[in-house]
């Protein structure tokens, strides 16, 4: 397998190295009924933020404080994720996806921008983040988010790395969010 980029300095085959290593890991599960229709239904349920719009519609009816507030705020975060990220943060980056040979066990929108950063993992743990504030068991959103932005590397949409620097990218995004649009202090 060759790695996915020309690397530019140490740092680059540094991170392309990681990336072929973990794709092989990842090939291991390829294949695999179960694994493939996890991984395929996640990536698919990630395009657009649907997934995250609906939980956070589903969040909006049933909290009793702050319901649609949360809802709103998460919406209109992902909305602005996606503007960004998709437009001048993808634009700065000419990262080519992973090489697909041979035919999906499931079909796939296939996106038309750089691979770096995932859209996917950044939009997944922007609302992860949101979605967890000031909520018990909000770790489930992480391993939700997770398993979203996993799936681009299973399906190879995404390197690993992209999958990475998005998801710090949503986490920060998540974070600025958070402190410019806070919610009350009492926990749901």
């Amino acid at each position: 397998m060759t790695a996915p980029t020309d690397p530019s300095g140490p740092l680059g085959a540094v991170i392309d190295r990681a990336d072929v290593a973990i794709d092989a890991l990842v090939d291991r599960m390829r294949g695999n009924p179960v694994a493939d229709r996890v991984f395929y239904s996640a990536s698919a349920l990630g395009d657009w933020s649907l997934l995250w719009h609906l939980a956070g519609a589903t969040q909006g009816v049933v909290t009793r404080d702050q319901g649609w507030r949360r809802a709103m705020r998460l919406s209109l975060a992902l909305g602005v994720e996606s503007a960004v990220v998709n437009g001048p943060v993808k634009s700065m980056f000419r990262r080519s996806r992973p090489v697909h040979v041979g035919d999906r066990p499931h079909h796939l929108r296939m996106p038309l921008t750089s691979s770096f950063p995932s859209g996917h993992a950044s939009s997944a743990f922007l609302a992860a983040h949101l979605l967890a504030d000031r909520t018990r068991g909000g770790g489930l959103w992480y391993v939700l988010a997770g398993v979203v932005a996993t799936s681009r590397v299973h399906v190879r949409i995404h390197h690993a790395s992209d999958v990475v620097g998005g998801a710090v990218l949503g986490l920060a995004l998540g974070e600025v969010v958070r402190r410019l649009a806070p919610l009350d202090a009492d926990p749901e």
